[in-house]
């Protein structure tokens, strides 16, 4: 398939637009970036915020380490981003924050400035609104939906700024292009290079991050445990136990809120790093050329965002199911694989994965993204080998399509139930 220059040019767009950089687990740091906006509005320093949060913004907020602060969850995320926030860095809106501003939000939360509320009536899996309040009586309102930087409302004193307010039941989206696999394959093994070498980013950030957080004791140490000698010991010195390693441990970090800048997917830096992570490190193993390394980054990106374009930012399903999936076509295509084995990896893993709850964002993610990477591996084992998930077995369909599409519904509907139990036992637990 012939991908025309101003179609190329689409892909490439939306490319950028999923694929940025992020400080923090994404949820909390949206929040974040929800207040920062409301409190520049506001243009004074508010004495009150109160937050109105979906179910699943809550639910990836509240287990996970907030960058620079030693602290897990909402509270300290929204008094950074009122103290310190600056909602120019998008998903970086903490990147500035320094150990006094941390003191200062830990007062703001001591003084009881700041409220969290779920937010009743509303359909949307990711929004935030953010209501700021001035000691001489100004009051400011942002609110965040569809994606995790886009702003829909803002308005000062009832003077509406912005509203691009979708009606009820739809979601905020970007610049999306209407994708398939065929499409997302051609695109990223014939496009020309010099339009897909930004692509590289990815590869640079979340690499340092992996590299990095074997610096620290971050999380529950996975990655360390597998690059040790019991892992070692276990799994072996081999590429495989060699893309665990650097998978896990660039989550590790990033969910005990090291101040680790990764490139996200997406909307979820965890999901950039699955990736990324396993691509990068099977290219270097398997002495891949620096072209094939770079079209093969962009396939596993862009399958991602191919995927979340039905399944939705935000769902039951884990992210990592999205993203390992992108990464084992990158590793089947560094393989030799043509777009036929790259469809089979594709049956495999949702023949394999499919189910796997997202159960909040937190440390022991770096398991799941485990499991997933692992996974990836293997479907791009079988793939190469022409062997794939058929027809007759589960939710797999002949057309890899609509086999995605049998796994997206069933994440985004089908799991809805499970999405709201899950969120039961995690605000009701002893």
């Amino acid at each position: 398939m012939k991908i025309e220059k101003t179609e190329r040019e689409r892909i490439i767009r939306l490319v950028k637009q999923q694929v940025v950089p992020a400080m923090g687990c994404t949820e909390p740091i949206c929040v974040s970036l929800c207040v920062a906006r409301a409190a520049e509005v506001l243009g004074e320093r508010p004495v009150a915020v109160s937050v109105f949060l979906s179910a699943n913004i809550l639910k990836n907020a509240m287990g996970v380490g907030i960058p620079g602060t030693g602290m897990v969850g909402l509270p300290i995320a929204i008094a950074l981003g009122v103290v310190a926030g600056k909602s120019a860095y998008g998903l970086e809106v903490l990147k500035d924050v320094t150990p006094t501003d941390v003191e200062q939000g830990k007062q703001y939360i001591a003084e009881r400035r700041v409220k969290i509320s779920l937010k009743e009536g509303i359909s949307e899996k990711l929004y935030v609104e953010a209501i700021v309040e001035s000691g001489s009586g100004h009051r400011a309102t942002a609110v965040i939906a569809g994606q995790h930087t886009h702003f829909v409302y803002v308005e000062k004193d009832g003077k509406v700024l912005l509203d691009n307010r979708m009606p009820q039941g739809e979601e905020a989206g970007e610049d999306e292009c209407e994708l398939n696999l065929r499409k997302v394959y051609d695109f990223s093994v014939e496009a020309p290079l010099e339009e897909i070498e930004f692509i590289r980013e990815a590869r640079r950030l979340n690499e340092s991050a992996s590299r990095q957080a074997l610096k620290g004791c971050y999380g529950h140490e996975l990655g360390k445990t597998l690059s040790r000698p019991l892992g070692r010991g276990i799994m072996g010195d081999t590429i495989f136990s060699h893309i665990l390693s650097s998978t896990s441990c660039a989550c590790d970090a990033r969910m005990a809120g090291a101040m680790i800048p990764v490139m996200s997917n997406s909307g979820s830096g965890n999901q950039g790093i699955c990736a990324t992570m396993p691509v990068v490190v099977f290219a270097e193993e398997n002495h891949n050329t620096d072209e094939e390394l770079v079209r093969a980054l962009m396939l596993s990106h862009l399958t991602a965002i191919y995927i979340k374009q039905s399944l939705g930012v935000l769902s039951a399903l884990c992210g990592c199911v999205v993203a390992s999936t992108g990464s084992s076509c990158g590793i089947t295509y560094l393989m030799g694989g043509k777009y036929e084995q790259v469809s089979y990896a594709v049956k495999n893993m949702i023949a394999n994965l499919t189910g796997m709850i997202c159960d909040g964002a937190k440390p022991s993610c770096a398991l799941k993204l485990t499991s997933g990477v692992s996974t990836a591996v293997l479907s791009a084992m079988l793939a190469m080998q022409q062997k794939c998930v058929s027809s007759v077995e589960g939710i797999i369909d002949d057309d890899v399509d609509k086999s995605i599409h049998n796994l997206t519904s069933i994440g985004a509907e089908a799991m809805n139930e499970t999405d709201r139990k899950v969120l039961e036992i995690m605000t009701h637990k002893s």
